[in-house]
Parts: structure tokens; sequence; C-alpha cells
């Protein structure tokens, strides 16, 4: 693959900004970006929904402060995981 130049100068002086080299900061643009991209059976995820929604919670709501806090953990988790092995690749 062939990046232009402007689009190179413009990946660099946006990697330079957060402080790391255009490979470190390549490398994790490609992570975020698979992470972004849907996988799996559509199908096998609409059934796991409908699962998840007949479980009876005994009249309680979710808290969705609480749901938005362990969402966000889990999220940080992936990040530290994905650039810990950042070295590797």
């Amino acid at each position: 693959m062939v990046v232009g130049d402007a689009d190179f100068e413009r990946y660099r002086q946006t990697a330079q900004a957060q402080g790391i080299n255009i490979s470190e900061w390549v490398r994790q643009a490609l992570r975020v970006a698979e992470r972004e991209r849907s996988s799996g059976d559509v199908e096998a995820k609409l059934a796991a929904i409908r699962k998840a929604v007949s479980y009876e919670t005994g009249g309680r709501e979710v808290d969705i402060e609480t749901m938005l806090a362990e969402t966000e953990a889990g999220r940080l988790a992936e990040t530290e995981t994905g650039l810990a092995g950042a070295d590797d690749a």
C-alpha cells in the first residue's frame, strides 16, 4: 500500500503530537479499526440478544450508570491489552 506524501505528513504530525512514532500510530489505528469492524454471525448475535431480554430482572431496572461504567472498564482493558503487545508487532 502506498500513502501519498500529503497524507503521510499529516499522519506523521498526528503521531508526533501524541508523542509516538508513525509506526506505533499506524499499529494503534489499525487495532482500533479492527475492533470497530463488525464480526460474527448476525443471527447468533440476535439470538443472544433475544435470550438476554428474556431473563427476569425481578422487577429491577438496570442501572445505566453501572452498565456504562462496566462497558468503559472493558474498553479500557482491551485498549491496555492491545497497547501492551505493541512492541510484538
